[in-house]
């Protein structure tokens, strides 16, 4: 089986967009707040829009279940107040369940939470428990930046932030760190250097703190194959015995995993090679960042099954542990959904 943990609801339907974008216009001083129930979206709507995108990839392309959550880009936690992203946080979270119960063999919902800049973080918790325990969710997707580029969030290591670690951990629901919009795209593009900074920066912060002393059972997933951490593998070794902390693996390889969004053959052999193999699990993010055909290869650049196929690192049994093991290892509830399911 193959289970590709980083997938996102990018094709979702029309009306999603535009009910957001009254929202959006109501922050600033246009019109009346949007009523979330004249968003009418039917089965039919989503069907379409999964049968014709996302599940024809993935048969094309031979993987078999995805972790599906809200489209990052999609959170923009700076826009608006807490308020807003409850709201908000609230509709994408049961249109991604929706999809999961239209299709139980091929999709485990994930979550985003109602993060907001200058909010406590615990009050996200009450999401992350609906979204458990009312939808099934198997993950979330936490934001180290709710300012969207301003950084004005405390570091991940900070005890802010523990109610929800401490929901995670009792969940059994690892989380991925995943950045939204930036609020400045004069200066960065959102899924190029902010998403892959925001990664390296998320590592770094973990780096330099004791996290894990504190949330043993606690598991993060830093997307992107890690932004630039595998290629500067040296350079953080290096700052971790600067800081008098121990070496990567004993200091965070027992609680951060990478995934496979690397989108060319090279990227993907050195993340193979430099990152343990149980610290690896595969994810394509299809349909994402990157939607074309490489002309060099006459693949989409977003097929990632074939880089983590092709790669010389890994051997089949390895292999085997990026596309499932490692995933139901992870993620237990994924493991105990597809069990239930019989996978």
């Amino acid at each position: 089986m193959i289970i590709d943990i980083h997938g996102h609801y990018t094709t979702a339907p029309a009306q999603l967009g535009a009910w957001r974008d009254l929202q959006i216009a109501f922050t600033k001083g246009e019109g009346e707040a949007p009523d979330p129930a004249k968003l009418v979206i039917s089965d039919d709507d989503i069907r379409e829009t999964i049968e014709a995108n996302q599940l024809k990839l993935m048969n094309e392309r031979g993987s078999d279940v995805t972790v599906f959550s809200p489209r990052a880009s999609f959170m923009a936690h700076h826009i608006g107040d807490l308020a807003v992203s409850e709201s908000w946080a609230r509709i994408c979270n049961d249109l991604c369940a929706r999809v999961s119960e239209l299709f139980p063999d091929r999709f485990l919902m994930g979550a985003m939470l109602p993060q907001s800049p200058g909010a406590d973080p615990a009050t996200s918790v009450p999401e992350l428990v609906r979204a458990v325990e009312e939808l099934g969710a198997v993950t979330v997707n936490l934001n180290p930046d709710p300012s969207g580029g301003q950084w004005t969030a405390p570091p991940l290591t900070d005890k802010a932030w523990y109610p929800i670690y401490e929901k995670l951990v009792e969940y059994e629901v690892p989380a991925m760190v995943h950045v939204s919009t930036t609020c400045k795209p004069a200066q960065f593009h959102t899924t190029g250097d902010h998403y892959l900074g925001a990664d390296t920066t998320a590592f770094m912060q973990l780096l330099k703190g004791n996290l894990f002393a504190d949330f043993p059972d606690l598991k993060l997933v830093i997307p992107h194959g890690g932004g630039a951490v595998p290629y500067h593998w040296g350079r953080f070794r290096g700052l971790a015995m600067a800081l008098g902390q121990p070496e990567l693996e004993e200091h965070l390889l027992g609680n951060v995993y990478f995934d496979t969004c690397v989108y060319h053959q090279p990227g993907i052999d050195l993340l193979t090679d430099v990152i343990p193999v149980d610290n690896i699990l595969f994810a394509s993010e299809m349909i994402g960042a990157v939607r074309d055909i490489d002309p060099r290869t006459g693949h989409y650049f977003d097929d990632t099954k074939r880089y983590v196929d092709a790669t010389p690192n890994l051997t089949d049994e390895q292999r085997a542990s990026v596309f499932e093991t490692n995933a139901r290892r992870v993620y237990p509830r994924v493991d105990r959904a597809l069990a239930a399911r019989g996978l």
